[in-house]
């Protein structure tokens, strides 16, 4: 089972629907007397194991009652008190979300049942469809169950039957949550900050609390006291055993011992003439003894290598490496570099001898999701991540790296879905070879929570509006759409591969780039910059480097698309008021237009100018050093001031997580102690370097 936690999508929460059937209307005075549940993922119903129980509520049932649920003495005379199901109700629905219609009702019926039973009762976190109705389709003459499944055209089987409301009442949520999507509320905490809201401005019009809202209430668990930083702080090629050790198929497993003995090894990889390369391992070896005696000395490796070959890329961090070896139950991968050859091999050796490999948050969960749902799980986890190495004073930039990391493997698994669901369809696999590159922060490997998508697709060889273009305008379009479904949200801007503008042929992409840089318009510049930012995150990555390389090369020799693309970093000051404080709207600042914003612009301006081919802003800024544009200390300053600038923006972004406000650059500084203040102020104050370098080389 998924954690559940304040940033769980609304697709992937697990959850418990209810519905209970009583002797009244009054919470104070009914009892129960049915009650029915059934689970879900998402949007999914799981229908293999539900629950329903008619209950003796030990009062006589009303006929008014009777009446409505059609339940009389007779039917529950022989059936079990509260007391003898309370805890298989409870233990049905575990850590679950509880989700009912007016749900405050039924969990106020479910306490004090509880009460008189002398049992305890620890209010379950819920949401009611009810709210989440009047959010989204506040104009309804009423939200009751019958008016909802009317609008959203459900059918209700055993209308006022615990059961039967229990089913239309999952059915109407799965109905909600893209409607709910397109309001902005997409997690759980989103969800539940919204519902909050709604009875806040009710108990203000008259002077009370409605009772659902004291049901809303969710404490994030915490199973991430202590984790070991290291796999998110190091890359796989700082652990991997190198360079890659290889033999033919035809060394024998005499041969291939003698060798790892040798080398002190525990594996080599096997390259065979029909390219279907493989991996042997010492374990492997001593297996074919085992199996053949001392014939197995004879064997040939090629008879007991391991293929299809796993791999990790030597870029990604080690807690990815460890997230696959567990999920495959691999001892061994192949680590390949960028143009996806084999260089080296990570073991578990490798990592038990760089600490410890407990407490992973973000395993191998993403490159196997088979479906949007647990891919919108596996991005929930990413705040708890990203908390919890904050809490182990891990630097913000390496957080950052690991959200953007994410983000890349979330693009590369939609593509890949992507991919699938065209072929299902009977479109064929892909026309031609192409890339799809992930632009922006998170191309640069400096991407916090409140991302949406930048993306773009360059293929090998088509035309605009042909066939191939049109095949790859359907693929991003899923792509596009998994991606906004799970949380990270379309690109307000259009930077997206569905438009035509962001998915182009290399010739295209060429074309354009020297029309955005040639024409120096305010949108090309917005544009080209947001480029130079790009990375490949699934297919071809000569593709993706092929024109990210001829963008430095033309952008390099044009100065007076520099001089253009330097004005946000050169006209911006550091947001001080007259005394010295620190410039706020409605107590909030914000960190990105006023901070780094003018960080990664001027660094990707110096880096353009002076070409360093680099992504990274601290990269792109040390770069410099060897070109003897700026001293050492400026260059700290800004790296140290875009250090602190992110830190505050995250910490942020954190809080507003747990308490569903939507994600923004823009943080509340009255939280902030004095040193902290301080601080801001001072990295505030060393952005102005970065302007005065990028002035510097003015031509």
């Amino acid at each position: 089972m998924a954690t559940t936690s304040h940033s769980t999508p609304l697709i992937a929460l697990e959850s418990v629907v209810l519905d209970s059937e009583t002797t009244g209307l009054d919470a104070k005075t009914a009892r129960i007397i049915q009650i029915a549940a059934l689970k879900m993922c998402g949007t999914s119903i799981e229908t293999c194991a539900t629950l329903e129980r008619i209950i003796n509520p030990g009062v006589p049932i009303p006929p008014a009652s009777t009446a409505v649920h059609g339940l009389s003495d007779a039917d529950v005379a022989k059936s079990p008190a509260f007391r003898d199901v309370a805890g298989e109700i409870m233990a049905y629905v575990g850590p679950r979300i509880i989700i009912g219609h007016s749900i405050g009702y039924d969990l106020a019926i479910l306490r004090r049942e509880h009460e008189l039973a002398g049992l305890p009762w620890r209010q379950p976190p819920s949401l009611c469809i009810r709210v989440l109705a009047r959010l989204v389709a506040p104009t309804l003459a009423d939200h009751s169950l019958d008016r909802l499944a009317e609008w959203l055209g459900i059918r209700i089987e055993g209308r006022h039957t615990a059961m039967g409301d229990t089913r239309a009442t999952a059915e109407v949520f799965a109905a909600l949550v893209p409607l709910l999507r397109q309001g902005g509320i997409r997690t759980l905490a989103e969800a539940q900050a919204a519902s909050t809201r709604l009875f806040e401005d009710e108990a203000r019009q008259s002077g009370g609390l409605a009772a659902e809202a004291k049901t809303a209430g969710f404490e994030t668990p915490r199973p991430l006291v202590r984790i070991d930083s290291f796999p998110y702080r190091h890359k796989v090629r700082d652990v991997m055993s190198a360079p890659a050790l290889w033999v033919s198929p035809e060394t024998s497993v005499g041969a291939l011992i003698s060798l790892l003995l040798e080398r002190k090894v525990s594996s080599v990889f096997v390259r065979s003439a029909s390219g279907e390369h493989g991996i042997v391992t010492e374990r492997d070896a001593l297996r074919a003894i085992d199996a053949k005696g001392a014939a197995g000395l004879a064997t040939p490796v090629g008879e007991i290598m391991i293929t299809p070959l796993q791999s990790v890329s030597a870029d990604a961090f080690v807690y990815r490496a460890i997230g696959r070896m567990t999920r495959m139950g691999f001892r061994h991968l192949a680590v390949r570099d960028a143009n996806n050859e084999i260089i080296g091999a990570v073991t578990t050796r490798n990592l038990l001898r760089h600490r410890g490999t407990t407490a992973i948050v973000l395993g191998d969960q993403i490159d196997s999701a088979e479906d949007v749902a647990t891919l919108g799980s596996a991005w929930a986890k990413v705040p708890l991540m990203a908390r919890s190495l904050l809490d182990e004073d891990v630097d913000p930039r390496t957080v950052a790296g690991v959200i953007s990391s994410e983000i890349c493997a979330l693009t590369r698994r939609a593509a890949k879905l992507a991919e699938a669901q065209m072929a299902k369809a009977g479109k064929g696999p892909p026309p031609t070879r192409y890339a799809v590159l992930v632009l922006g922060s998170a191309g640069r490997g400096e991407s916090l929570l409140a991302a949406d998508q930048d993306n773009a697709i360059v293929y090998a060889e088509g035309a605009p509006g042909g066939s191939e273009d049109t095949w790859f305008a359907e693929l991003a379009t899923v792509m596009n759409d998994i991606l906004d479904e799970i949380g990270i949200p379309l690109c307000k801007g259009g930077v997206m591969a569905r438009n035509a503008q962001w998915r182009q042929s290399v010739d295209g992409w060429k074309e354009t780039i020297r029309g955005w840089i040639g024409r120096q318009r305010p949108q090309d510049l917005l544009n080209v910059d947001i480029f130079f930012d790009g990375i490949t995150a699934h297919g071809d990555v000569t593709l993706g480097d092929e024109i990210w390389a001829y963008a430095y090369e033309i952008g390099h020799k044009a100065r007076d698309f520099l001089a253009l693309l330097s004005l946000p970093a050169r006209d911006r000051r550091a947001p001080l008021t007259l005394f010295g404080g620190i410039r706020t709207e409605n107590g909030r600042i914000d960190l990105k237009k006023n901070g780094v914003l003018p960080i990664f612009t001027g660094a990707r301006v110096l880096s353009i100018r002076h070409d360093v081919r680099t992504r990274a802003t601290p990269d792109r800024l040390r770069g410099l050093l060897s070109r003897d544009v700026a001293s050492e200390n400026d260059i700290e300053s800004v790296i140290a001031a875009h250090r602190t600038i992110l830190g505050a923006m995250l910490g942020q972004q954190l809080i507003d997580v747990e308490t569903g406000v939507p994600l923004s650059t823009k943080v509340d500084i009255s939280r902030f102690s004095k040193a902290e203040r301080a601080d801001l102020k001072e990295a505030l104050e060393a952005v102005d370097t970065i302007g005065t370098l990028v002035g510097e080389g003015r031509v």
